[in-house]
C-alpha cells in the first residue's frame, strides 16, 4: 500500500514529483537516530531521465529503470562521448509489478476510478481511506 501519496493536476509530468514524494518518506527507528529513507526506487521509462538518475546517485539510492528509446539514440549519437548505459537489474526490475496491482486495487473502489469527488481534498482524504481499508484487509 502507499506510503506516501501527491496529488497533482492531470497534465503534471511524473518525473518532476518523483524527488517530493521521496522527499516524504521517511521511517521512524525503533531506537535513536535519523528517520531510514528509500534506499532503492523501481520506476518506469517516465523516470528515467539522466537528471533524476544524478540526484538518485547523489543520494545512494539504487534506481532501476529501463532507459528510454530517446535516451538510446543520443547515446549512441554521441559516440564514445555518450558513456556507458546506464545499469538496469531486470529481475529487480519485475517487482514494480507490486505498484500496478496496487493501483489495480484502488480502482475497485468506483468512486476513486471514476473520480467522483471534485475537489483534491477529498479525493485525496478518499484515496487514504481505501490504502487503510486495503491495508487492513
Amino acid at each position: 500500500m502507499p506510503i506516501s501519496i501527491i496529488l497533482t493536476e492531470g497534465q503534471t509530468g511524473d518525473n518532476p514529483q518523483l524527488l517530493p514524494l521521496l522527499e516524504q518518506i521517511s521511517v521512524r527507528r525503533d531506537g535513536p537516530g535519523r528517520p531510514v529513507t528509500a534506499d532503492a526506487v523501481l520506476a518506469d521509462k517516465a523516470y528515467s531521465h539522466p537528471s533524476t538518475r544524478a540526484v538518485m546517485r547523489a543520494r545512494r539510492i539504487r534506481f532501476t529503470s529501463p532507459e528510454g528509446s530517446d535516451q538510446i539514440t543520443r547515446r549512441k549519437a554521441k559516440g564514445s562521448a555518450g558513456g556507458r548505459p546506464p545499469a538496469f537489474d531486470r529481475q529487480e526490475y519485475k517487482r514494480r509489478n507490486l505498484v500496478e496491482r496496487c493501483f489495480n486495487r484502488f480502482k475497485q473502489f468506483r468512486d476513486l476510478a471514476t473520480r467522483y469527488a471534485k475537489r483534491a481534498a477529498y479525493y485525496t482524504s478518499e484515496v487514504i481511506i481505501a490504502s487503510i481499508i486495503l491495508r487492513l484487509k
